[in-house]
């Protein structure tokens, strides 16, 4: 049950949901990605989307994922561990009419992630997001990029030539686990986007080869 929802002020920026407006958590330890970073990673992986899987981990409103969707993703699955978060993201996806392209399961993306396969029944991702909070409840710095990153490096889940993308502070430096290689950062104020390709494949990225 959803006890209290945001401001309707997240809306998808482009493809087939464009201008459509999102609901959000009213939680203070959310972090939506601004308009203008979200922006800039569409503008990069705009090309990789279409007929993609994308996995969405601490998907709070779910708004990368429902972007991925709304520009051609075949599929795309939310992972948060916060039940009001979870429910927010179904009423999004019920809202846009995404239900059957979609799935919202409540678990913790940073523990073995083999359990995403069982309950979404999608084998691999093309595209892995990963939007880890910067602070608990309480206000302390956490520092979850590394931990989720190596969890999916140690999994199957990400395809070949898949590419991983991870948000995250400036000063949470990000080391590369066996499996994976720093392709290209892009720098927005006091937050990072690095992104990871799979050792096995090229990345089709624009810059990030």
């Amino acid at each position: 049950m959803i006890s209290k929802l945001g401001r309707l002020d997240l809306r998808v920026l482009a493809g087939s949901l464009r201008g459509r407006t999102l609901s959000s958590p009213a939680t203070p330890w959310l972090r939506p990605l601004s308009g203008r970073i979200k922006k800039s990673l569409f503008d990069i992986l705009t090309p990789r989307l279409p007929g993609a899987a994308f996995l969405d981990l601490f998907s709070g409103s779910g708004a990368i994922g429902i972007e991925a969707l709304s520009r051609g993703a075949r599929v795309a699955v939310f992972v948060e561990k916060e039940r009001e978060a979870i429910d927010v993201i179904k009423l999004n996806l019920t809202k846009l009419g995404l239900v059957d392209r979609a799935k919202a399961l409540i678990g913790d993306a940073t523990a073995d992630p083999s359990w995403i396969v069982h309950r979404s029944g999608v084998a691999q991702f093309n595209i892995v997001f990963m939007g880890p909070p910067y602070k608990d409840r309480e206000g302390r710095p956490l520092s979850l990029g590394n931990i989720a990153l190596a969890a999916l490096a140690g999994s199957s889940l990400l395809a070949t030539g898949g590419i991983a993308v991870v948000q995250h502070h400036l000063r949470d430096h990000l080391l590369a686990p066996p499996g994976l290689t720093l392709a290209r950062e892009e720098k927005y104020g006091d937050t990072l986007l690095s992104f990871f390709k799979s050792e096995d494949g090229k990345s089709k990225t624009g810059g990030a080869n």
